[in-house]
């Protein structure tokens, strides 16, 4: 991969201080290229949410550009999404998945449903809220089997986050899928933001980020014999 680092945090991964995504976001650091992502999560999914054409009449005529909006995640704790507009479909695409990717969170999941103790991180360890525009989206925790009782478009966001099973509904002008969408990851950002003691975390066995930590091959160190 021929990539020369700009920034702090892209040097520390290529020299391979940094070999997770957990770590990279611990750090702080502004995620402003999307090559960082590109190497620590390899397996990331991309889907387009929303394809919106929007026509400006100017002095020389009439100007049509597409508005794109992008969700991308692992399937495994983390979920990003971006917006970007072009005059061509392909290249403005390819713009909101890089934007996706560095708007990239780390979620919490669990099993915070009273209704099932299994003990695995299927599902949301609590319930959270998200705003966006006029639409407000409510993501509860359900039992193991429900599957993602929510939205199409909340559906796709959070099966890209690795969330399996949920409820969820939603209040305002949900016609509005950008919105719709921000909220849902709004709501899912919240999981981070929303303070749990050490006993709540074994109680619904609470996991921050991935249950399966990718490390990236080429920053692992050999061993000696």
């Amino acid at each position: 991969m021929d990539w020369v680092p700009k920034t702090r945090l892209g040097k520390m991964v290529l020299n391979g201080e940094i070999t997770t995504m957990s770590q990279a976001l611990a750090t702080k650091l502004p995620l402003r290229e999307a090559e960082i992502v590109d190497i620590l999560l390899p397996d990331l999914k991309d889907e387009v949410i929303d394809v919106n054409i929007v026509q400006r009449m100017t002095d020389s005529g009439r100007r049509v550009k597409f508005r794109i909006t992008c969700v991308v995640g692992n399937g495994d704790g983390f979920i990003g999404i971006g917006r970007a507009k072009g005059k061509e479909v392909g290249p403005s695409i390819r713009k909101a998945i890089d934007n996706a990717k560095l708007n990239i969170i780390e979620i919490k999941r669990g099993c915070g449903s009273w209704e099932c103790g299994c003990g695995t991180p299927h599902s949301l360890p609590f319930t959270v809220v998200g705003k966006s525009g006029s639409v407000e989206v409510y993501l509860k925790p359900a039992p193991r089997g429900i599957s993602l009782a929510v939205g199409d478009v909340a559906k796709s966001i959070l099966t890209l986050a690795g969330v399996k099973d949920s409820w969820g509904f939603a209040k305002g002008h949900t016609k509005t899928t950008v919105n719709y969408a921000y909220a849902t990851f709004y709501a899912l950002r919240n999981t981070i933001e929303m303070r749990v003691s050490e006993e709540q975390e074994k109680r619904q066995h609470i996991v921050s980020g991935p249950v399966q930590v990718h490390v990236a091959e080429d920053d692992v160190p050999a061993q000696e014999e």
